[in-house]
């Protein structure tokens, strides 16, 4: 009875087989049916019912999973190879900046470190007390010493008696040993110029415009010029006479380095005789009136003469002046003697007055014609110089002047009326320009180089 029953299960566990028999089929009917397993066939049949597609073989099923997994496998695989690139060029980046880091701060190290600026406070409104409140927060003494520091460092290194020694040592060279004393009748004349207590005589000449004059062209004659005078002794230390020389420099400056001399050596001022010209100038008219000089005309220069005074006279005028420079020291006309009338009807004695060195301060290479006879002046001067040069052109050489008066003659052998003979005049013109015509060129070549 026993061999008859089959138990369910092994070893009184419920619900497991022993992996060698089966379920009776009393079981499998309580089980229920059991559902059947799905072969290749009806699995693509339903795969196809699903999709909508027409059943394939086992064959190509299986071709087409191995076909979708192999494509399925590159693009599992692109994914990680991505992730690795990225991986790499991050790690590069890093590695970069780290050694940017490190050279920036071994750089902070060695530079020297710069000084933070203090934080600026923002601007506030000023009010009158706040204002008032910060001007009484400042000492007295804090804005002076602020204030005084500039100069004290600008003049530390200057010496006031550095300075007036300097000045002196260069008033002494311009004005002479007697500087001092020329400087006080400089400020004396300007004291009565301004007071307007100074006095001029019926032609004008005012003594103390021409002291300052005097005090002026001394610099000029003594030390650029470097003059030298012959024969003072034959002027008349009183009396009236006509001192005659020759023109030239371009620019009139004979005149004044002639009036200098004669001062200088014989304390008597000299009368210029000048051209209508002089007199039209503004302000250079009223200054040779200051100077004592007067129009070249035969009636004043007879009253200087009978009045005793030196009256000087430059025959040649403008043409004498205004000639170029390859005939210097070649005498113009000079004229048809009225300076010699002049001296006869005074009977005062001509004195013959050569000049060289003038010929050179000022060397004339050319003229402007049409602008000339434009400004309705004799010429306008071309120099090596001027105008290229501008107001520099204007200074002249430092050519070197020598300037000798010869033996006067005398006119008081003849009668006054002997003023109106042309022949004697001729004659007497004619030996007073050789005079200085043969000075002129023994002066010459004694002299040498102007400029040595």
């Amino acid at each position: 009875m026993k061999d008859d029953l089959k138990g369910i299960g092994t070893s009184g566990r419920p619900g497991r087989g022993n992996g060698s028999t089966s379920p009776s089929r009393a079981a499998r009917s309580l089980a229920g049916p059991a559902a059947k397993k799905a072969t290749g066939k009806s699995a693509a049949k339903k795969a196809a019912k699903t999709s909508g597609t027409k059943p394939t073989s086992a064959a190509q099923a299986d071709a087409a999973t191995s076909a979708s997994a192999r494509s399925a496998a590159p693009k599992q695989d692109a994914p990680r190879t991505a992730k690795k690139t990225a991986a790499k060029r991050t790690a590069a980046k890093k590695a970069a900046a780290k050694t940017t880091t490190t050279k920036a701060a071994s750089a902070k190290k060695a530079a020297p470190k710069k000084a933070t600026p203090p934080p600026v406070e923002p601007e506030q409104p000023t009010t009158g007390r706040t204002r008032e409140r910060h001007l009484r927060a400042v000492p007295e003494d804090e804005g002076q010493d602020h204030r005084q520091e500039a100069p004290r460092e600008a003049t530390a290194d200057i010496d006031p008696e550095d300075v007036a020694a300097a000045f002196a040592e260069g008033a002494r060279r311009l004005m002479g040993t007697d500087w001092q004393v020329k400087v006080l009748e400089i400020v004396g004349s300007l004291r009565r110029r301004l007071s307007g207590s100074y006095e001029v005589d019926e032609f004008g000449l005012d003594p103390e415009v021409l002291d300052l004059l005097s005090h002026l062209v001394e610099p000029l004659a003594e030390s650029w010029f470097r003059l030298e005078v012959r024969g003072v002794e034959n002027i008349p230390t009183d009396g009236g006479a006509l001192l005659v020389a020759n023109h030239s420099g371009t620019v009139p400056v004979d005149g004044l380095i002639t009036g200098y001399a004669v001062r200088k050596h014989t304390g008597r001022p000299i009368r210029p005789l000048g051209a209508d010209l002089v007199f039209r100038l503004p302000y250079v008219g009223q200054v040779a009136r200051k100077m004592g000089a007067t129009l070249a005309c035969a009636e004043d220069a007879e009253r200087l003469l009978t009045s005793g005074e030196l009256a000087a006279v430059w025959p040649e005028g403008f043409k004498g002046i205004g000639k170029p420079f390859s005939e210097r020291y070649k005498l113009q006309r000079f004229g048809r003697g009225g300076f010699v009338s002049s001296a006869m009807r005074a009977q005062v004695p001509i004195v013959p007055v050569s000049i060289v060195g003038a010929e050179e301060i000022y060397p004339l290479v050319g003229n402007i014609p049409s602008l000339a006879r434009l400004l309705g002046v004799p010429y306008i001067p071309i120099t090596p110089f001027f105008p290229l040069f501008g107001p520099l052109g204007l200074i002249p050489l430092p050519s070197k002047w020598i300037i000798e008066f010869g033996e006067p003659v005398r006119t008081d052998a003849y009668a006054p009326e002997s003023a109106d003979d042309p022949m004697l005049l001729f004659n007497v013109t004619d030996q007073v320009r050789e005079t200085i015509q043969q000075t002129l060129y023994s002066l010459l070549v004694e002299r040498g180089n102007p400029f040595i």
